[in-house]
């Protein structure tokens, strides 16, 4: 049995994931922006274990919540899970993008880390001095964070980190008219956290239902990952512990 924290499991895949885990006998924690929002969230994950909320869209909220994820207990496994699209520039990339780098660098290292990427981060750009600016697209945030799942991968060996693609689903998120299997959109997240299976138990890649796919060189690129990383360190003013 293992424990895993969501963030953004108060609807769509998150709640989703969080349902399977649970039916699968997991500990599972969740996450919701608000109170209001837990509440929903522990009504619809029956046996979850607790909710915890903050705000990702507020630096200062994210900091807080990572304290309340340490003082909860460890995790063997957190799936980086919430994200927007729809939104204001500076909301995108803090949700998208600042939140899991801040939850990544303040919250005790689990045995598991799980970013949620998209298909369009190979349409992402990547430009330090407009992530400064706080001006980016959806497809930018989505190349950053796939970024830092391998940034992550290679400076702790000792953590399985790894990113995927749910594909185009059907959540508020992805519309109606998304044309993905909905049920595949979470299950890669799920299997990445918990499975003891030899594919899943791998670093640096980037997943597509359950199997390995090919993702933007960008992301792959060691100088940039690191000029990254120090511009994440200067908007948040977290350092990312190399050890």
């Amino acid at each position: 049995m293992a424990r895993i924290f969501i963030t953004g499991s108060a609807d769509g895949l998150g709640e989703l994931a969080a349902q399977q885990l649970v039916h699968g006998g997991h500990q599972v924690v969740l996450h919701a922006r608000n109170e209001p929002r837990g509440h929903e969230a522990l009504s619809k994950v029956t046996g979850a274990e607790t909710v915890l909320t903050g705000d990702l869209s507020d630096m200062a909220d994210t900091k807080q919540l990572a304290a309340a994820v340490n003082a909860s207990g460890s995790f063997d496994a957190i799936i980086h899970n919430a994200g927007v699209w729809k939104a204001s520039s500076e909301s995108i990339l803090n949700i998208n993008t600042l939140a899991p780098y801040i939850l990544t660098c303040l919250i005790q290292k689990p045995k598991r880390l799980v970013y949620l990427g998209s298909d369009m981060h190979l349409d992402g750009v990547y430009d330090l001095p407009r992530l400064k600016k706080k001006s980016i697209s959806y497809s930018d945030s989505k190349l950053y964070v796939v970024m830092l799942a391998m940034a992550v991968a290679r400076l702790w060996p000792e953590v399985y980190s790894n990113a995927v693609d749910p594909g185009w689903v059907p959540t508020k998120m992805g519309g109606a008219n998304a044309s993905d299997d909905l049920e595949k959109g979470y299950q890669t997240q799920t299997w990445l956290a918990t499975s003891e299976d030899p594919e899943a138990e791998v670093s640096g890649q980037y997943f597509y239902h359950k199997a390995p796919s090919p993702f933007g060189q960008t992301a792959k690129t060691e100088e940039l990952q690191v000029d990254f990383l120090l511009a994440c360190e200067e908007l948040t003013g977290v350092r990312f512990p190399r050890h």
